[in-house]
């Protein structure tokens, strides 16, 4: 893989050798200029379904919409674990899981001596912090500062941890990391130094709980109902059945708000009492049953779902404000994107874990003032492996030859280079586990998806052909009219799992047992 670096600054050759020799040593100050700032801001389970840059359907989100409509919106943006932990480790190494040793979030810690990109950066002379959801059990590194939730945290009144030191606040949590991060950024940043700043919030992950100020957003809303919302799951195999993460069945009192959160203060549960008390009570009284009794599961998940991400836009509201306040903005790339997809009743689910299509994709937005063209489409396929090696790059970072992304600096410079991959590896380990989704690997192109479950007890093969079946209904294995693309792929599975070093044998590790 050419891993040249090729600086999004247009700048003359004479200053190239400068920017090279930034891996080594800490460059000069006025050498900081020229290299961009970076906010992060990361979100939880957020489904590009809810973002009305990507689909105005559901719920709009003016703020995030600014970066798109600013900057640089990907379409296909894949994971390579749609899971919470994995994909943070695979953001933070830029490798799999079978490289970075976090494959689920049952029983793995992540080795933070190995190489991340937040490491390189401090190297290089970025101040680097986060503040958030961090959700790799062990303490951060390479972070000149550091304030996150422990574990899934709360979404009140959060305890943090704070380089260390454990802390108690008082209020809605996404909130509470959107002001942390802000004041990072005006009272605790070196303002001689390019940053480094990851704003990663909890929400909307579930139990999604609304902020007060965000319970009657949608005015009691009745939602577009998916038509795969009583999916019988024909058509496919046992895996696909089996699973535990369906709004019918799956969901309980705590997430569909029959029953309150523990935490809140008197103040915060007399607010939610009065809004979730009548509606509740007039939802016993129907005692309904059936499709009707999903319908009613359904709409209550999108308006908490759809609420917890009101606070989020929010939240990036209030960021790009300060920056444009300050003129940051000018040398600042700002990412807006989540962990993975999520289901938001196709199929009749919630959750994600799935190498199909809500699962698989994450939004990804990209707003950096003088390389992305305002208002552009991207519909490469791209990872959440390649966002450090993009960071690198754009820093004049070497980015180091183990890592398995590649650095979007063409693409949102809008030139995609003739060899930018036309496929990808995805593979989930969590099982047994939450929801029981089956542990599964394939490989997926702009047409098909060819899935392997690879357990004694549940071995079987599946094909979807994603023009001719876009909501991945039935599988097409095996049939004849497919024989030349089902050999293909099978040929580039394999190719894949070679260049990606995927052993034959899944790791101890990986196991959560």
């Amino acid at each position: 893989m050419n891993r040249t670096l090729r600086p999004f600054l247009v700048m003359s050759t004479m200053a190239l050798p400068a920017l090279l020799f930034l891996a080594a040593a800490r460059p000069s100050i006025g050498a900081e200029a020229s290299r961009p700032n970076i906010l992060f801001i990361f979100s939880d389970d957020h489904a590009y379904q809810a973002i009305s840059a990507y689909d105005a359907t559901l719920l709009q989100t003016p703020n995030i919409d600014r970066i798109a409509r600013e900057g640089m919106r990907f379409d296909r943006c894949l994971v390579p674990n749609s899971i919470c932990g994995p994909s943070r480790a695979t953001i933070l190494t830029g490798k799999y899981s079978h490289l970075n040793g976090f494959f689920n979030n049952g029983r793995n810690r992540f080795d933070g001596s190995q190489t991340t990109f937040p490491k390189l950066l401090q190297k290089a002379g970025y101040q680097t912090a986060i503040v958030g959801k961090w959700h790799l059990v062990t303490d951060p590194t390479g972070f000149d500062y550091w304030e996150i939730l422990p574990g899934q945290g709360v979404y009140y009144n959060p305890p943090m941890i704070r380089d260390g030191k454990r802390v108690k606040y008082e209020g809605y949590t996404t909130d509470i990391i959107t002001k942390l991060s802000l004041d990072w950024l005006k009272n605790r940043r070196d303002t001689d130094r390019p940053f480094l700043l990851m704003c990663q919030q909890k929400a909307p992950h579930r139990p999604w709980e609304p902020n007060l100020k965000h319970l009657g957003h949608d005015n009691d809303r009745k939602y577009p109902e998916p038509d795969t919302l009583f999916d019988d799951y024909s058509g496919r195999g046992r895996a696909e059945r089996e699973q535990d993460m369906t709004i019918e069945k799956t969901m309980n009192a705590r997430d569909l708000k029959l029953t309150p959160p523990p935490n809140l203060t008197p103040a915060q549960q007399k607010v939610w009492d009065e809004y979730y008390g009548p509606r509740n009570e007039a939802f016993r009284k129907a005692n309904l049953q059936g499709k009707d009794l999903v319908r009613w599961k359904f709409n209550r998940y999108m308006h908490d779902y759809l609420g917890s991400i009101k606070s989020v836009d929010d939240g990036v509201g209030e960021l790009l404000d300060y920056l444009k306040e300050t003129g940051l903005d000018k040398n600042t790339i700002v990412i807006y994107s989540s962990d993975q997809g999520f289901y938001l009743g196709e199929h009749g689910w919630f959750d994600k874990r799935w190498i199909f299509e809500e699962s698989l994709r994450t939004p990804l937005l990209v707003r950096w003032p003088g390389v992305t063209q305002s208002g552009s489409v991207n519909k490469a396929l791209v990872s959440n492996l390649d966002y450090g090696e993009t960071f690198l790059e754009a820093a004049g970072v070497t980015v180091p030859a183990e890592m398995q992304g590649r650095s979007l600096v063409p693409l949102l410079r809008g030139n995609t280079p003739a060899d930018w991959r036309r496929s990808f590896y995805y593979q989930y380990y969590e099982y047994p586990g939450a929801h029981s989704v089956r542990k599964h690997y394939g490989v997926v192109t702009d047409r098909y998806k060819l899935v392997h479950f690879y357990e004694p007890d549940v071995d079987y093969w599946e094909l979807f052909d994603l023009k001719a079946d876009p909501k991945e209904m039935r599988s097409v294995f095996g049939q004849a009219d497919y024989s030349v693309a089902q050999r293909d792929l099978e040929t580039e599975l394999a190719r894949l799992r070679v260049e990606l070093k995927v052993p034959d044998v899944d790791s101890p590790d990986s196991s959560t047992r």
